[in-house]
């Protein structure tokens, strides 16, 4: 009897115990720790062609911008004019991954809005991503070209970014 009395307050406490560290636990998924660190190697197909591109295509301009897009995402339509701003500066290059799409919707995207991209790539099922810590769209990446990365921008660009960006790419 007395361990009935027991377990039935010890049980308890326990669970609470447990939903208490859960609450105090924060499981926030944090890339900025990428900022100041080199790109590794990655390999995906490209949009267009069948074949492949890998970081040695990467390191070919002063700057890069890495966006991380799809036609059916709402925030990637919202950043898309910075984009096709940003495409007019020669100082920058835009890589385009496309990102858990279907290929003719993307296709369409970029007719309709314009392609503000140098080159685009397709990560059809987001593993290819996981190495630039995306875990969302639209993410962009500012690399130079030492293919050191030196910022991470998570949502759209807006227009302070954009300066933002022209203010790095200035330097």
């Amino acid at each position: 009897m007395k361990i009935r009395i027991i377990l039935s307050f010890v049980f308890p406490c326990f669970i609470l115990l447990i939903f208490f560290f859960g609450l105090n636990n924060n499981n926030k998924y944090e890339s900025i720790n990428l900022v100041g660190k080199k790109i590794s190697n990655f390999e995906l197909k490209r949009l267009n062609k069948d074949t492949n591109y890998n970081i040695k295509n990467l390191s070919s301009s002063n700057f890069t911008l890495i966006n991380f897009w799809s036609s059916w995402c709402a925030p990637c339509r919202e950043e898309h004019k910075y984009l096709m701003l940003l495409k007019k500066n020669a100082n920058i290059k835009i890589l385009g991954i496309n990102f858990k799409d279907n290929k003719n919707n993307a296709f369409k995207f970029l007719e309709n809005l314009g392609n503000p991209y140098d080159d685009i790539l397709r990560d059809i099922d987001g593993k290819g991503s996981v190495i630039f810590g995306i875990y969302g769209i639209p993410e962009s990446i500012l690399v130079d070209s030492d293919l050191m990365i030196i910022k991470k921008y998570i949502g759209p660009i807006s227009k302070k970014e954009y300066k933002e960006i022209l203010q790095h790419i200035k330097k």
